[in-house]
């Protein structure tokens, strides 16, 4: 996915848009577990926002692999957690179903060592939470 000053708020709202939900409409993803996530983005995005070059250190670069990893981390402990179904048919793991939708692991990898590329990334990620709360997700 490529992002761009002028788009990655909209793409955010596309994806909160398109999030797995319940019988009742309600999103599946919870505000903790998106947080959780956020929490380790916003680390990175401190730190980067005040780094010196607009190449990013090896150190940065492995946290954004070390990020990818975690969010495989948590959807894999979600599909062990829940099995949720609507009209009989299994729903997406909504941790799987955010980062299909919201293109996470590919938007990591093309970040690579761009300063510009992975502060747009973690604009990217907070929206996707403002978006979430505004569309009702919830604990």
């Amino acid at each position: 996915m490529v992002l761009e000053k002028t788009n990655y708020v909209d793409k955010a709202e596309d994806v909160v848009s398109e999030l797995v939900r319940d019988k009742e409409g309600k999103l599946l993803l919870t505000t903790t577990k998106i947080r959780s996530l956020l929490s380790m983005v916003s680390t990175i995005y401190n730190e980067v926002l005040h780094y010196p070059s607009d190449k990013l250190n090896e150190d940065i670069v492995e946290r954004l692999k070390y990020l990818k990893m975690r969010f495989a981390y948590e959807a894999g402990r979600e599909d062990n957690n829940k099995k949720e179904k609507k009209n009989g048919k299994k729903i997406e793991n909504p941790i799987r179903n955010l980062i299909r939708v919201a293109e996470i692991f590919e938007t990591i990898e093309w970040i690579g060592d761009d300063k510009q590329r992975c502060i747009l990334f973690c604009k990217y990620m907070e929206s996707i939470v403002a978006y979430h709360k505004f569309y009702g997700g919830k604990d």
